[in-house]
């Protein structure tokens, strides 16, 4: 900031003024309050950030440094205002990425072919030269291995089971894995370790709980009702030890504890509200000592303990998890931390 023009200052005020100043020249820098801690050991772990229209870059995840959560993070993908963050995914560089569509099909790719760049840094299309249709465009992004199964979700509540085999080295490129006739475009993936239950959450904070093995193998079922105005937002394979992280636009999240939320008996019933929320952008469920990253719609990334988001049994509102000005909570991810 300029100094402003201080002529017609009486000479009492211009001398406590510069007295001011003098006395801030001489007071010690404050340690920035956002700075990242250091970073773990080398890894070989990347995050994947990649926008709306599918512009993405890699950075390895020991160049993201931990602040505490609510800080206010750090610039990363590079992206047009028109074309915002969309997709945050940590994978190991010897892996592939599963590039799903929304009308179902499935594209791999290797993370190593994903252009690397620093922390703040342009990405590049992952689309290019890929034989999309009209009007297709990425729905959601998996890293190639995690689990055995692979459960998808239709904008209206479909789900599906694919087991990790058909997505194997062998899958042909562009195969498709959902029919839109049922529930709708694709919305959201993840993988699941075969058993447990699926975990089904909505824009609107609502979700549904049922064992996968209820979900018939060949065409999938209903898993959960949507509301009128609302679609599914995200899904995760879950059991009673679970929490999972919910993150809303507003940049406040929370850890739901699965002990707290009760599987339905059978999929296909109405949802029940996880998160006070006027807008759900992610979830993802937790493993020990993990770390949670947000990029938000500007392209400001934070990495944080997820141990600092109290758990909850009961459905909540949040607490801050990045500091938002005049921005919105894109995607979340989490990923284990590399103690040195």
């Amino acid at each position: 900031m300029e100094r402003p023009d201080l002529t017609h200052v009486s000479a009492e005020v211009l001398a406590y003024i510069e007295y001011l100043e003098h006395q801030l020249l001489l007071k010690p820098a404050k340690p920035d309050a956002a700075a990242p801690e250091p970073t773990e050991p080398l890894t070989s772990i990347n995050i994947v950030t990649i926008s709306k229209n599918g512009a993405a870059k890699r950075t390895p995840r020991h160049l993201y440094g931990r602040q505490h959560r609510a800080g206010i993070g750090v610039f990363d993908l590079d992206t047009p205002e028109t074309d915002p963050p969309a997709f945050l995914v940590a994978a190991d560089i010897t892996d592939r990425l599963l590039l799903f569509t929304n009308f179902g099909r499935v594209f791999p790719l290797s993370v190593s072919r994903v252009a690397e760049r620093e922390v703040r840094g342009k990405g590049e299309s992952l689309l290019a030269g890929l034989p999309l249709m009209n009007q297709e465009r990425l729905a959601a992004v998996l890293p190639g291995t995690g689990g055995e199964d692979v459960l998808l979700a239709s904008q209206r509540g479909w789900v599906r089971v694919v087991r990790k085999n058909l997505l194997g080295m062998q899958l042909i490129p562009g195969m498709s894995f959902h029919e839109t006739k049922d529930g709708g475009e694709l919305r959201a993936a993840c993988w699941s370790p075969g058993s447990g239950d699926v975990l089904l959450v909505t824009r609107q904070g609502k979700g549904v709980r049922f064992n996968q093995r209820q979900i018939p193998a060949r065409g999938g079922c209903l898993g959960l009702r949507v509301d009128l105005g609302d679609e599914v937002a995200a899904a995760a394979a879950v059991t009673d030890e679970s929490g999972v992280f919910l993150l809303g636009s507003d940049g406040k999240g929370t850890i739901r504890q699965m002990a707290g939320f009760q599987a339905n008996k059978a999929p296909g019933a109405g949802g029940k509200l996880l998160m006070k929320v006027d807008e759900l952008v992610g979830a993802a469920a937790l493993l020990p000592d993990q770390d949670i990253f947000i990029i938000s719609r500007l392209g400001k990334l934070i990495r944080f303990p997820a141990e600092e988001i109290p758990a909850k049994e009961g459905a909540v509102q949040g607490v801050n998890c990045i500091t938002l000005r005049g921005d919105a909570a894109a995607a979340c991810g989490v990923s284990g931390f590399a103690a040195a």
